[in-house]
């Protein structure tokens, strides 16, 4: 009998212990839910290319971020004209599998983006991918294709950065774009097949992962920044629950959340700051100043001005407001251009639930000085932290919106498009250039020391087991004591 006991206890005790660190893995963008937060232990302070380095892997380039099973790593990656899915060995770094995943049309990218930044998501053992110029894929551990969802061609103004989530039996992907019309998907996991699709026709381009929010009393909802608002959909059927308004017009962080509260960042253009607004005028006005023509629409060859504000900005920015890229800019989009300068860049504390339009009471708090283009905030043990894109580093009190602590991470002074992620009592941040700050998580943070990778990084780390993984331009690492 007390043999017997014995097995049952240790059955029991290895379930519980298989379950929580399921349960604490890296299976998305962000880690579980996004938060960028892992219970581990025992990660390292101080690592680099010699310095404990568990592995190293050379990978093709890619901004998408590793996600993690009990035993292997995922990533998306592009070399020339190839898309490419990549599956590592997680105890040894050995690429088990590549496959080739096809490319029907090249979609717009900007600046640093490219064609495999929307990081993977997995189920523990099959693996969900995202390319903007093909769709959705689904692979199982041995690199089988196990289904194809075409989607696209798509227009957004700096190609595609969202990453698809796994919500119970549903692969979710929000498509922000700025023509033709923005939508939310729901595919079955298994299949391949659409749950439901909803058009969300007022959401212009974003770049933005969803979160899930599960009330107390009611269903799971997918919780998504968009142009100038935030939005909760039911999972069941995808139909809108609730809203904020009030945010950016380029959303491309992902919200840092408890349970009750979320905290989320919006960068829309540089003046826009409550004192520093750029004043527009009505679009029959605007037909006045610039339509040589006559035909009703403001072609690029028209937007030229003197040194007034509005007319810098639509000589300057011209394509971000010409949604169709037909370089003509008719009443639509001169609305959403007049939309982006009224709205303000900031930081938010908006309280999660209720039905319908929440602006009014669900906002905590705003933070309306400058705040990052990309990265997104990171809520650890009861403080908040932004990173800059000069690498200032500013910790908050969620509660209030106060500043605990300002200061530059000397050493790391750069552009930040990785977002802070944390364990261990630590906070780690990665610039462009590859520096790694280590910072100590409390309010009146230090910097504990500064890492050097000695190679561009744009991936998010992913954490779990007491190793920290981090892909540069060319590798990917795996760090730990």
């Amino acid at each position: 009998m007390k043999h017997n006991l014995c097995v049952i206890l240790a059955v029991l005790l290895i379930s519980f212990s298989t379950a929580k660190a399921a349960a604490e893995d890296w299976s998305q963008f962000r880690g579980p839910n996004g938060t960028g937060v892992s219970a581990t232990t025992g990660v390292p302070e101080t690592f680099g290319p010699g310095k404990n380095v568990l592995w190293k892997t050379a990978l093709p380039p890619g901004h998408s971020s590793p996600v993690l099973t009990n035993d292997r790593i995922f990533v998306t990656a592009h070399n020339n004209q190839q898309l490419l899915v990549i599956c590592l060995d997680r105890k040894t770094g050995k690429i088990l599998w590549q496959r080739e995943a096809p490319r029907s049309h090249t979609g717009r990218l900007q600046n640093v983006n490219g064609p495999a930044s929307p990081s993977p998501v997995t189920d523990g053992t099959n693996v969900y991918v995202f390319f903007q110029d093909f769709g959705l894929l689904s692979y199982d551990g041995k690199g089988k294709e196990r289904w194809r969802l075409q989607l696209g061609p798509f227009n957004m103004f700096y190609g595609f950065g969202a990453s698809p989530i796994l919500v119970d039996d549903k692969v979710i992907l929000p498509v922000d774009q700025d023509y033709p019309a923005s939508f939310l998907i729901a595919v079955n996991k298994n299949t391949g097949k659409v749950s439901w699709k909803v058009d969300r026709p007022i959401v212009i381009s974003g770049y933005s992962t969803p979160i899930i929010y599960e009330p107390k009393d009611g269903p799971k909802q997918i919780v998504v920044p968009e142009s100038f608002q935030l939005s909760a959909y039911s999972v069941a059927d995808g139909k809108r629950v609730w809203w904020v308004r009030g945010l950016a017009c380029e959303m491309k962080s992902i919200a840092s959340h408890d349970s009750e509260y979320l905290y989320i960042n919006g960068w829309g253009f540089p003046q826009n700051q409550p004192d520093k607004k750029v004043a527009t005028i009505a679009f029959d006005e605007a037909l006045k100043r610039y339509d040589k023509d006559n035909d009703r629409m403001i072609a690029k060859a028209e937007a030229v001005g003197g040194a007034d504000p509005m007319d810098r900005m639509v000589k300057g920015a011209f394509e971000a407001f010409d949604m169709n890229r037909d370089d003509k800019l008719d009443d639509k989009d001169w609305d959403v251009f007049r939309a982006m300068m009224a709205s303000d860049n900031g930081l938010l504390a908006i309280k999660m639930g209720g039905k319908g339009d929440q602006t009014a009471t669900a906002i905590r708090w705003r933070y309306q000085k400058p705040v990052p283009q990309v990265p997104s905030t990171l809520l650890y043990k009861g403080v908040l932290y932004m990173i800059n894109d000069s690498g200032i580093l500013i910790s908050f009190d969620p509660q209030t919106g106060n500043v605990l602590k300002q200061g530059r991470l000397h050493g790391a002074i750069d552009k930040y498009f990785s977002s802070p992620v944390a364990a261990d009592d630590k906070v780690f941040l990665i610039g462009q250039g590859g520096q790694v700050s280590v910072v100590k998580a409390q309010g009146e943070w230090e910097v504990m020391t500064v890492n050097e990778l000695d190679d561009e990084c744009f991936a998010t780390p992913a954490i779990s087991d007491g190793h920290i993984y981090i892909r540069t331009r060319s590798a990917l690492y795996s760090f730990g004591k």
